[in-house]
């Protein structure tokens, strides 16, 4: 199977699993500290993956490679906990999105300058995959929604994890995701701890997180394995297409208004993946 293809496939896993475990993040944390929810996922997720690495009898990463990982999980960790808590503040269909459009834009620019412009068709697929993320993320009176200032953080901080997960190289996926992790934990525990915030997790919310944490580093992982058999920006874009998979469960779950423009948002990102993928 080509590697392009496998890329694609990969990036269509994480799509998925970062979707919902947005939305199971988001929602424990309307109950809990945002960091605390953050914390409780990443050492679920460590455990997680540290378990298939060990068990999978993956090679162990060179030194850069951890210290790119570890450098993607200090990045990743602080926009994952900021996200939680744009997305406790606000609407989930509203903060997720523009987290998601950052998150790509700055991944996908680098691409084009390391890597080279992709295929015309490409670019068009990029453009109407940022265009269909900004419209499901449109206000329906143009207001300002809460949290938005957290989600600009967020988004720039997952372009780091982005950008420093593809710098870890090829090494084993389930290393650089345990390595990423480590760092994650290693920052949310202080904050957590010194806020003493961990009494108010009720045992909904702590279910809920783990089960974020998990699927938060399935995607991780997926995501990776993306980067490592295709170019940076179309698994980014691809990938960023999770908020599609929030705002559906925003919907059917909690009943967050679905208004016209998100319904063509979602038709312009649904298009946009068969144009990335040629």
């Amino acid at each position: 199977m080509p590697y392009s293809f496998l890329s694609i496939l990969f990036s269509l896993g994480a799509v998925f699993t970062w979707g919902v475990a947005d939305f199971t993040g988001g929602y424990a944390a309307r109950r809990a500290n945002a960091f605390l929810v953050a914390m409780v996922a990443h050492a679920s997720a460590l455990i997680l993956v540290i378990t298939l690495a060990l068990s999978t009898h993956a090679a162990f990463p060179s030194r850069a490679s951890v210290a790119w990982s570890l450098a993607a999980g200090f990045s990743g960790g602080a926009a994952l906990a900021l996200f939680y808590r744009a997305l406790a503040a606000g609407k989930m269909g509203l903060t997720a999105p523009v987290s998601a459009v950052l998150g790509a834009a700055i991944p996908t620019a680098f691409a084009i300058v390391t890597e080279g412009a992709p295929g015309t068709l490409r670019i068009a697929g990029f453009l109407l995959a940022g265009l269909g993320i900004w419209l499901i993320s449109r206000t329906q009176d143009n207001t300002r929604p809460d949290g938005i200032g957290l989600a600009v953080l967020a988004g720039i901080g997952f372009a780091g994890f982005f950008l420093c997960t593809k710098e870890a190289g090829n090494a084993s996926s389930f290393w650089i995701a345990t390595f990423a992790k480590a760092a994650s934990l290693g920052l949310t525990v202080p904050i957590v701890l010194f806020g003493r915030s961990f009494r108010n997790l009720h045992r909904p919310s702590a279910g809920f997180a783990v089960l974020a944490g998990c699927l938060d580093v399935t995607g991780s992982v997926l995501f990776i394995r993306a980067s490592q058999t295709g170019r940076l920006d179309t698994a980014v874009v691809l990938s960023s297409l999770y908020p599609v998979v929030t705002v559906l469960l925003a919907k059917i779950i909690l009943k967050e208004h679905f208004t016209r423009w998100k319904a063509i948002g979602m038709v312009a990102a649904l298009l946009a993946v068969p144009m990335i993928a040629m």
